[in-house]
């Protein structure tokens, strides 16, 4: 019964955290403008594309691996997005952007998979080659983007008073919930992550598993870039610099095991949403930068470790 209640606990602490800092903020924030509309959608705006790669993050993280590029690829696919657009139209620049995301995908799998390199180091190559190539193709200068269509579908507009960012973290989000709860490709996943030799000796392809999550990660992650650009009309191979620890900790803080073998994309996105509110109230508060960080830091290390303690015998 006891160790029933502390694994409940563990599950529902995102939700309880996610909660009582709303209240907190609230009230101690009241005459700042933290409850006005225009600041909660802004928290959603800001927050749209770490939850979009929390998503893809949480399949990764379940599989047993881990990838450091998705901020990279961010900056990556946007800049890449903005220069095709330029000469080739809509069309060009969002079909470029994903088969940026496609092609990292390809590498950190294959080099994982095929040639045995942990994902930790191969992600954490494929980062410094993503940021160097954005950085030469656009000269370290902001590429801008003047298509209005680009624009209002990848995160520039509303539909309403709702952000179309929104839409998309409500899209994404529900695809991978119904992939990783109810298909069979989500039960290979988390049985790859929880014991990787008794997947592969009950059938599963777990190699073929692994390489799957990392491509949907630099995808999913190439998206975002694209999002980026589309709110910010540019793409800048700074948009996603260091977004990598964000999407991660959002997974974690959702009840995503760094160890591999259980996940949940509804948690990972109320992470994300927890980090973005952190960052609002934060500014809010009046902390410069450096308190900011520090803060931050600390309540995701006490999020987490609520989250992921294990219920002694």
């Amino acid at each position: 019964m006891t160790t029933y209640l502390l694994r409940s606990w563990r599950r529902g602490i995102i939700y309880i955290g996610f909660v009582a800092i709303f209240i907190v903020f609230s009230v101690t924030l009241s005459d700042q403008g933290f409850l006005d509309p225009d600041n909660l959608l802004n928290i959603i705006r800001q927050t749209a594309m770490i939850a979009l790669m929390a998503v893809a993050m949480t399949f990764v993280l379940a599989a047993g691996e881990i990838d450091l590029s998705v901020g990279a690829v961010a900056g990556l696919a946007s800049v890449v997005t903005a220069i095709v657009i330029h000469d080739y139209g809509f069309l060009g620049g969002m079909l470029a952007g994903l088969a940026s995301g496609v092609l990292i995908g390809l590498v950190n799998g294959l080099l994982t998979t095929r040639i045995g390199i942990p994902s930790f180091l191969t992600t954490l190559a494929t980062m410094g080659v993503a940021t160097g190539t954005a950085m030469w193709i656009s000269q370290t200068a902001a590429i801008p983007i003047l298509n209005r269509a680009y624009s209002f579908i990848f995160g520039g507009g509303n539909i309403g008073p709702i952000p179309v960012l929104f839409v998309w973290v409500l899209v994404i989000g529900v695809a991978g919930h119904i992939g990783l709860k109810k298909c069979s490709f989500g039960r290979r996943v988390l049985a790859t992550g929880g014991n990787e030799t008794a997947a592969h000796y009950s059938g599963v392809d777990t190699l073929k598993i692994k390489l799957s999550v990392l491509l949907m990660s630099s995808t999913m992650a190439a998206l975002a870039g694209m999002l980026y650009a589309g709110r910010l009309q540019s793409g800048r191979y700074q948009f996603g610099e260091g977004d990598e620890m964000s999407v991660i900790a959002a997974a974690v803080l959702g009840g995503t095991s760094l160890m591999g073998g259980t996940g949940t994309i509804i948690g990972s996105i109320v992470g994300a949403l927890m980090i973005g509110l952190i960052n609002n109230g934060l500014v809010l508060f009046g902390l410069d930068y450096s308190q900011q960080l520090i803060a931050r830091g600390g309540i995701i290390i006490l999020a987490v470790a609520l989250s992921q303690r294990s219920p002694r015998r």
